[in-house]
């Protein structure tokens, strides 16, 4: 080898220490700053090169690297040029095959590499749609076609339709998946009617092998984005492309959606996402914690669990808290800090104890029927209206699945228990009159779990 090969080489060879030291000196600071944003497959990154200052960081997952495009970048540069003393410029690249490019899933709405099948945790409220979920990420256009998720804010709905993108995507690493929210579909198709691009907007929703909608309640009421959607959907089906679809609702309680419409949501499979059960919860607190790398202290994730029992995003929300918190404090996160950081419920509004049959009773006493009109199949208003009530409150002041629930009322499934409880719940924002009228069967319930 030549002299000027070696010191070349050598030259080269200090650049890509200068890049790993930078980039160590880098990811710690970020560490200690911005403790929120880490994930554990940081330490994955790989340094390549810095150069005319670009510090160029190897990624080897194309929805990783959209993470760090999106959420990272600019953080990332900031805190490269603090710990250098020059201006650096962090760029993330593909490794081992992966494009350079935008990826080619998730345009329009952001994918989360946390949200894979791995992460996701399975419990009685969202086995049926898991597992849906994962039978078309196997076989896609073939089985459950389409698939349509429902379920209240929060319940994993968005994890499972990101979970379908990131596993095709690294199975079928050029398939074009388009996952879009209703209002951007429709925002889309507003503009290309307005600018006459509705050719070019055909092609792309039409010549997808994957259309993932969120929210596709949205449709309600938008009689044009309707009716493109229909032709949009019939074009997809006939040739075997997959469309999965979530939904606040299940179709045939979506307001104002044209029938035929609802009918097409029903071909492949509906099925529904409820709130996680206890034990769900804790599971889910410790692997939203092994995910950024934080280690809980004995009984923090069943304190977590027993205090927030609403929602996903909130438990997450109380891990952020918890990791600022402990970040602050220059502290591990353990059991008397979660007592600190998270509250129990207070107990006026922790009624959560009433057993089924209390539920059942006060109806009954206040409404004057029996328990047999209850769980029969009866739909006249004077005994509708009270069993919807029995499915609202049985939700709120038990810990009753909705198809216990149901096994109470006579057999009826889920989908007709959160329907009713929706019902009453719409009813007392609308009728301060039948409000009042709950407060008082709400009394019973209340006289019988509260403490004297």
């Amino acid at each position: 080898m030549s002299q000027t090969a070696a010191s070349e080489l050598g030259h080269g060879h200090d650049r890509d220490n200068e890049a790993a030291r930078l980039w160590a000196k880098t990811l710690e600071s970020v560490q200690a700053e911005h403790p929120t944003l880490v994930r554990v497959w940081f330490e994955q990154l790989q340094p390549l090169s810095l150069n005319s200052g670009w510090l160029t960081i190897g990624c080897a997952e194309d929805v990783q690297r959209g993470y760090l495009q999106r959420e990272c970048g600019r953080i990332f540069s900031e805190t490269a040029s603090a710990v250098s003393g020059r201006i650096v410029n962090i760029r993330f690249v593909g490794l081992g095959g992966s494009s350079d490019g935008p990826p080619r899933v998730a345009r329009q709405l952001a994918i989360n590499p946390d949200n894979t099948f791995e992460n996701f945790i399975i419990g009685p409220g969202n086995r049926l749609a898991h597992a849906a979920a994962k039978a078309i990420a196997e076989e896609p256009g073939r089985r459950y076609n389409p698939l349509f998720i429902h379920g209240d804010v929060g319940l994993g709905k968005t994890h499972l339709l990101q979970a379908i993108c990131i596993h095709l995507q690294a199975a079928h690493p050029n398939w074009f998946i388009d996952y879009v929210s209703c209002d951007e579909f429709t925002n889309q198709f507003m503009e290309a009617v307005q600018a006459g691009r509705m050719s070019d907007f055909r092609n792309e929703f039409r010549q997808v092998d994957m259309l993932v909608i969120d929210d596709v309640h949205f449709l309600a009421k938008r009689d044009r984005t309707q009716e493109e959607f229909f032709h949009t959907f019939n074009a997809l089906y006939q040739t075997n492309r997959q469309i999965v679809l979530s939904s606040d609702a299940p179709p045939e309680d979506i307001p104002d959606l044209e029938d035929r419409l609802v009918s097409r949501f029903k071909w492949g499979l509906v099925s529904s996402v409820e709130a996680p059960d206890y034990e769900t919860r804790i599971a889910i607190v410790k692997t939203k914690a092994r995910l950024r790398g934080l280690d809980l202290g004995e009984g923090v994730a069943e304190h977590v669990a027993s205090c927030i029992d609403s929602n996903i995003r909130e438990l997450e929300g109380a891990i952020t808290n918890l990791q600022i918190r402990a970040s602050v404090d220059g502290g591990g996160i353990d059991l008397e800090l979660a007592n600190q950081t998270i509250a129990p419920p207070e107990q006026e509004d922790a009624l959560t104890s009433a057993t089924m049959q209390a539920v059942l009773d006060a109806a009954i006493a206040f409404y004057g029927v029996k328990l047999a009109d209850l769980q029969a199949k009866k739909k006249t208003r004077s005994i509708a209206r009270p069993r919807q009530v029995v499915m609202y409150l049985a939700r709120k002041h038990t810990r009753h699945s909705l198809e216990e629930i149901g096994g109470y009322l006579g057999g009826r499934d889920h989908t007709t228990i959160m329907h009713g409880a929706n019902k009453i719940a719409d009813l007392i924002k609308e009728d301060s009159m039948f409000a009042a009228e709950l407060e008082r069967v709400e009394a019973h319930i209340v006289g019988d779990i509260r403490p004297s």
